[in-house]
């Protein structure tokens, strides 16, 4: 009889060991969520494409141009929000010009290496022969990742003239969240 129960209770240490062991796939570690990306994380540009450039010759209606970020570093990251923008012209009664964000809500963009995502500036285009104070001339653009204080210096490409309205409460020349 011995014998019996102590087959009986090496059987049941065994399958409560294999029990022990086994961890549920609800229990297992779960991957860690990505963090935001850095501006060290990031290399930046302006889209120069046929079909991302700006109008800037019209002047009769808005135009947009698009800045891109692209993820260079070997993590996956996120970014959220709206850009830093601020123009800096070319002439000396421009000085720098920090763009206003529109009302749009901004979602989170998962950057895996490699990947880009843009945003877009609505601008609105004057002509040339728009008294000189009333329009901004851009030269380059300071533009910093979202929740991040270090920027990219951009060189603007594309020439033209913005109507000038760095003091508008709601100016026609404004930033839209990353991803839009």
């Amino acid at each position: 009889m011995k014998s019996k129960l102590t087959a009986v209770a090496v059987t049941a240490v065994v399958v409560a060991g294999t029990a022990a062991t086994a961890i549920p796939a609800s229990a297992a570690p779960a991957k860690a969520e990505p963090t935001r990306c850095h501006t060290a994380d990031l290399k930046a540009g302006f889209a120069t494409g046929e079909d991302a450039r700006p109008e800037m010759e019209q002047t009769d209606k808005q135009t947009q141009a698009y800045i891109w970020f692209t993820n260079q570093s070997k993590r996956t990251c996120t970014l959220s929000g709206f850009a830093g923008v601020d123009m800096i012209g070319a002439q000396q009664t421009d000085g720098t010009w920090s763009l206003a964000r529109s009302s749009q809500k901004p979602e989170k963009m998962v950057l895996e290496q490699g990947d880009t995502v843009d945003f877009s500036i609505t601008l609105l285009p004057v002509a040339r022969s728009t008294p000189q104070r009333e329009k901004f001339v851009p030269a380059k653009f300071l533009v910093t990742p979202p929740n991040e204080t270090q920027h990219f210096t951009l060189k603007w490409p594309f020439g033209g003239q913005i109507l000038k309205q760095d003091g508008a409460t709601h100016p026609a020349t404004y930033l839209n969240p990353v991803g839009r």
